[in-house]
């Protein structure tokens, strides 16, 4: 596939969920590896070589704000951006802060949300990535759609 924008691996334990946002984003250029559940993530997460992860937050095995936790404790995936696709209660946003995560997608999102997301995290990966609070997209959660926090 030439043109292609970044990696993007999307960890979610259903797969309409999983395949949506893999449609999403191979349609805007970027090649998409998934996985089920964050035990799956981390054992592909360094043969995948991500340039983003997006993990949802309730997976059999390891949910996604453990898992995040994990990939800030690697010095290998440590720098790698997350972003969190789920409900985004209030406990996932500060539990997903407190674990590293740079940015919150609410459910259901619009197609356009996460394409920007993706776009704007794979941005930070090849500039500074931190440079500020995480973001919190959607309709859920401290922010509104397409805000931008950081």
């Amino acid at each position: 596939m030439s043109g292609v924008s970044g990696r993007v691996l999307v960890v979610d334990d259903n797969r309409v969920i999983r395949q949506l946002i893999r449609v999403n984003l191979e349609l805007e250029g970027f090649e998409v590896v998934t996985a089920a559940d964050g035990a799956e993530c981390l054992d592909v997460v360094h043969q995948v070589a991500p340039d983003v992860i997006t993990l949802d937050v309730v997976m059999p095995r390891l949910d996604g704000l453990r898992t995040a936790a994990q990939l800030r404790a690697d010095p290998r995936t440590r720098s790698v951006p997350v972003a969190i696709i789920s409900a985004c209660t209030q406990y996932e946003v500060e539990t997903g802060i407190a674990a590293g995560v740079d940015a919150f997608l609410a459910k259901p999102f619009e197609p356009t949300e996460l394409v920007r997301l993706v776009r704007r995290l794979m941005h930070r990966e090849r500039g500074d990535r931190r440079e500020g609070p995480p973001s919190v997209d959607g309709r859920h959660g401290a922010g509104r759609a397409g805000s931008t926090r950081g």
